[in-house]
């Protein structure tokens, strides 16, 4: 086994990942570049590498993962039957007599579709196909219209179910069920700080938001807005509640809520006569595509890992930053700085997975909670997805947006909820409270 500087092998590892990504390698193929010059440099050559097959197949074969799985494809059938369009355009009628209407309905019907699906991707596609087009034609500014869908995309994040909150906990080694219900206030304080920044901003300069005479006419339910609220969301919400209802009673574990989610959603479908087989099909075409890309991320992160720590880097790391004689705060915002710099450039699993072997270790040795840690993780993950210039949500929003749309209106347009969210986080961060309340309430 070569011996050297921890720095060197932090800088060879950490390094080589980088390149690779920033010149645009697959998520999971840079990760296994890293691990064969790691491995080969670190654990004996040869011998190492014929250990890695094993260290690949023992990363994914853990069954805390399977909710994963289940989430993305309880998400998936919702998405492709089209019931969450039909509960958004229910929620529009309800909505009236507000400055920035649209837009708020927007934050309304995203959040309740976050509850549904847990999938970032399909929150703001879907939530671009079915609004921005109207906010356009009403003359909505593009900040009124495009940076309400990209911020309500990334609560899905927070609002269970979540598969990545599940990931997260799941490689953490910390509990999934407390995660899980951890990130509901910080989810809905997000939500309310959108719909407030809305509001007054339109109420101050009304010309972002023009009123029309449509405002004023119930389009669906016929006589009452509240027909179609009853009729097309209160029914799906029950998938909610019997994903979560499920884990806070202690009826179900997480992997067993997640599958009873999946069962809710089908059920849901042939309801409102909305399953077909062939929809059916690519709900589960698209929930395999995403998960094994998921699953090879993992595998190849694991034993990177692994090699951090045979190298001396991720013990070299600690001993530095022990050194410096961390308080909580300090070290907290050490962390977030890191994971701010990162989402510029990265996605969100490998952020994840790159800084949890040297998060936990430091969030142990400075008396962090760790179910405080992975909300905070989760909340700065959810801002990169809005952080130029490579925030994933930013693309999407292009890629709906209509044809000719500069990507500098996308910048634009999500930076005044890109501010919101970072206020959010420093709530978070001195007040504990409003991520850990709830778990250790329903313990």
């Amino acid at each position: 086994m070569v011996m050297i500087e921890w720095y060197l092998a932090f800088g060879l590892l950490i390094g080589l990942v980088m390149v690779l990504l920033l010149i645009g390698t697959y998520v999971a193929f840079a990760f296994f570049a890293a691990n064969l010059v790691g491995v080969y440099v670190f654990l004996r050559g040869d011998i190492g590498l014929s250990t890695m097959s094993i260290e690949f197949v023992y990363s994914v074969a853990k069954f805390s993962f399977v909710p994963v799985a289940l989430f993305i494809l309880m998400g998936e059938i919702l998405f492709q039957s089209g019931m969450a369009a039909r509960a958004i355009k229910a929620i529009e009628p309800v909505i009236k007599n507000v400055p920035g209407r649209l837009s708020v309905v927007s934050i309304a019907s995203g959040t309740v579709f976050s509850a549904l699906t847990g999938s970032t991707i399909a929150n703001t596609a879907i939530m671009g196909s079915v609004m921005l087009p109207e906010m356009q034609r009403r003359k909505y500014h593009p900040t009124i219209s495009m940076g309400p869908i990209m911020a309500v995309g990334g609560i899905a994040m927070l609002i269970p179910p979540s598969a990545l909150a599940v990931l997260l906990a799941s490689l953490a080694e910390g509990s999934i069920k407390d995660l899980l219900l951890a990130g509901i206030v910080p989810g809905i304080l997000m939500a309310i700080s959108f719909a407030g920044y809305i509001v007054i901003r339109c109420w101050v300069s009304p010309e972002l938001a023009p009123t029309s005479p449509e405002d004023d006419i119930i389009v669906a339910g016929g006589p009452s807005p509240w027909r179609a609220v009853i009729r097309d969301v209160l029914p799906l919400l029950s998938i909610f509640v019997v994903v979560v209802g499920s884990i806070i009673g202690r009826i179900a574990t997480p992997e067993e809520a997640a599958a009873l989610g999946c069962i809710a959603s089908v059920v849901a479908c042939i309801f409102y006569r909305q399953f077909e087989v062939r929809t059916f099909l690519v709900a589960l075409r698209e929930t395999a595509r995403v998960t094994v890309m998921i699953l090879f991320v993992i595998s190849g992160s694991y034993t990177f890992s692994q090699v951090l720590q045979i190298s001396g880097a991720t013990t070299g790391f600690l001993r530095l930053l022990d050194g410096w004689d961390l308080t909580t705060i300090t070290a907290l915002l050490i962390m977030i700085a890191i994971l701010l710099v990162f989402g510029a450039f990265m996605d969100q699993v490998s952020m994840m997975l790159l800084t949890l072997p040297f998060f936990v270790p430091l969030a142990m040795a400075n008396g962090i909670d760790l179910l405080w840690l992975m909300v905070i993780m989760l909340l700065a993950m959810e801002i990169s997805l809005l952080t130029p210039p490579f925030g994933l949500l930013l693309f999407v929003m292009k890629g709906v947006a209509p044809k000719g749309t500069p990507l500098g209106a996308v910048y634009r347009a999500a930076l005044p909820f890109l501010a919101l969210e970072l206020f959010v986080l420093g709530l978070l961060v001195f007040w504990p409270q409003i991520a850990t309340g709830l778990p250790n309430m329903l313990r």
